[in-house]
């Protein structure tokens, strides 16, 4: 199956999920995935020295590459194979398949590895489903891979009420803080903070110090791992160079959002500079 047309089928797919026909998306789905599976086996074999995977864009491929160590060769099976787990997915949980479910998730994250919110849809099955350690690892793995501040936040509330379940309210405000300090839209963190105020967890109660050192404690960041918004401006900068200036302002934006604005100047300066240097060492 061409690309196009796997494209084609899943968005035939997705208009389905919108008119609330669950079952007939999900027979479709499931039948892209059987062939994809077939086309994979026949084609793309794996070996301890070669893995096959379906990012996006090339900034996936770079962020894996970085936060992964992965020394295999990496190629592109050449299908958007996380987008199509990922929908087999929310058509298995519309019809309360919730098992299923997470094993489309789980298909999804091993095509994309760096596919944040697959993790925390996958990390709520989880935690529906009583298995809160799983619960807790796929969060946790958001924090080295996240690129939407949106995900990260995410992120921080579920520990925040991981915190909050076990009685260490302090703790779960600072989780919170940081989900704050974020600055996104996100429903899940607006009412997490608006059930938090004026209560013992309140993120108001601890400063930004007191944040990342309540944090580090338990062994979690405060922010974002900067790994992923220098690999954010040097797609950015390669975009840019290649005249798409929409890609590399919505790139820039992405890791500002993650790290902030002064930490972003610094981070794109430094590629500058290496760059520089890169490009003296081979006059």
């Amino acid at each position: 199956m061409e690309r196009t047309e796997l494209t084609e089928e899943l968005e035939r797919a997705e208009g389905l999920l919108l008119q609330g026909e669950g079952e007939l998306a999900e027979r479709l789905l499931a039948r892209l995935a059987d062939d994809a599976e077939a086309y994979v086996d026949a084609n793309c074999p794996t070996t301890d020295e070669l893995q096959w995977f379906a990012f996006p864009s090339l900034f996936e491929r770079l962020a894996y590459r970085r936060v992964e160590g992965d020394p295999r060769e990496l190629r592109d099976v050449g299908e958007p194979l996380s987008r199509l787990y990922a929908d087999l997915a929310l058509a298995r949980v519309h019809l309360e398949d919730y098992e299923a479910a997470a094993a489309a998730l789980r298909s999804a994250i091993r095509w994309n590895p760096m596919d944040c919110a697959a993790r925390l849809n996958l990390a709520d099955l989880c935690r529906a489903t009583g298995d809160v350690q799983e619960h807790l690892a796929l969060s946790f793995s958001v924090f080295e891979r996240a690129s939407e501040a949106a995900h990260l936040a995410r992120a921080f509330v579920n520990f925040a009420g991981w915190f909050q379940a076990t009685e260490k309210p302090r703790v779960a405000a600072a989780a919170l803080r940081a989900a704050r300090n974020l600055d996104v839209r996100d429903g899940v963190l607006a009412a997490a903070l608006e059930q938090a105020a004026g209560t013992d967890h309140d993120p108001d109660l601890v400063t930004d110090s007191e944040t990342t050192e309540l944090l580090a404690a338990e062994g979690l960041p405060d922010g974002a791992n900067a790994e992923i918004a220098v690999c954010l401006l040097m797609c950015a900068a390669d975009a840019a160079a290649a005249g798409s200036r929409d890609v590399a302002a919505t790139l820039t934006l992405r890791a500002r959002d993650l790290v902030g604005e002064p930490a972003a100047k610094a981070l794109l300066e430094l590629i500058h500079e290496t760059d520089e240097e890169g490009a003296h060492g081979e006059e």
